[in-house]
């Protein structure tokens, strides 16, 4: 199977459209069909269901997007393996929550870059999940989450804590009444948003519910709200008064844990990159 079918399945799955995903991938519509076709006849299944006028994924369709991600980064994995195995370089494998990517790993992996120039990195997204899945198959060599899973197999090390702040478009927030208009509330796991809750409990209910705070943040820029969000996120919009942090509004924290095997033949470059997570303190 052509990893070529598969990138071009993902792009149709997140557009839901032939003519979008052939102007992302630079090649024509028909040969997005073509590909999406021979892919469905290789499977034996249908992974769109074109009965409507707009395209769906089928379950089978659901199913592959999960599969053909790991494939496709195993493959990546795999060529950049072999392509530094003449050079005196270590391949790095490093996967994270999309959030967390967000909120710090940028300026880890800018740190990395500058003092362990023998380290070649590849990077992925994905579900807490998964993640665990990828390291304890040795296809991840580290990876970052809120709340790590306790394994026997696998070394589990606090390496943040990310603070979170209330911000708003608005500058008339009152905390003691609560007016918390247009709040987005952003998903940081069980702890947060507990207590956010029980303290918040006369605050009008959320509008919004979203799982990214990236998402959150673009979203009250452009339409107006509030969220709690990383404080370091947000700091050029703070300093710009785009936004305003709500005073007296407690603020929460949210813990970052890495998670490697114990047995892992890379533990000494892990335990060295680790050396150069960024002390958050605000």
């Amino acid at each position: 199977m052509k990893i070529e079918l598969l990138k071009t399945f993902l792009e149709v799955s997140r557009t839901l459209h032939f003519r979008l995903a052939s102007e992302s991938l630079f090649i024509t519509q028909s040969a997005v069909s073509a590909r999406i076709k021979l892919l469905e006849d290789e499977l034996g299944v249908l992974l769109f269901d074109r009965r409507q006028k707009h395209l769906k994924l089928t379950p089978a369709g659901h199913r592959l997007i999960k599969h053909a991600n790991e494939i496709i980064f195993m493959w990546q994995k795999a060529k950049q393996d072999v392509g530094v195995s003449g050079q005196k370089t270590t391949q790095l494998a490093i996967g994270s929550m999309m959030s967390i990517w967000d909120v710090i790993l940028q300026t880890w992996l800018q740190k990395i870059h500058r003092n362990m120039g023998e380290i070649s990195l590849l990077t992925n997204a994905s579900s807490p999940l998964e993640l665990r899945k990828s390291v304890l198959n040795r296809v991840t060599d580290i990876a970052f989450l809120f709340e790590p899973p306790f394994v026997e197999e696998l070394v589990t090390e606090k390496v943040a804590a990310v603070p979170l702040h209330l911000v708003s478009t608005q500058s008339n927030i009152d905390i003691k009444t609560q007016n918390l208009n247009d709040y987005v509330m952003v998903d940081y796991g069980e702890s947060v948003n507990t207590q956010y809750l029980r303290e918040f409990k006369n605050a009008p209910p959320a509008k919004h519910f979203m799982s990214q705070p990236r998402v959150a943040l673009e979203y009250i820029l452009e339409a107006g709200g509030c969220a709690y969000l990383p404080r370091q996120m947000v700091i050029d919009h703070l300093r710009s008064e785009k936004l305003t942090l709500i005073k007296d509004a407690p603020v929460y924290s949210r813990e970052i844990f890495a998670i490697y095997l114990a047995k892992s033949h890379k533990a000494d470059v892990i335990n060295q990159a680790i050396q150069y997570f960024p002390e958050i303190t605000y």
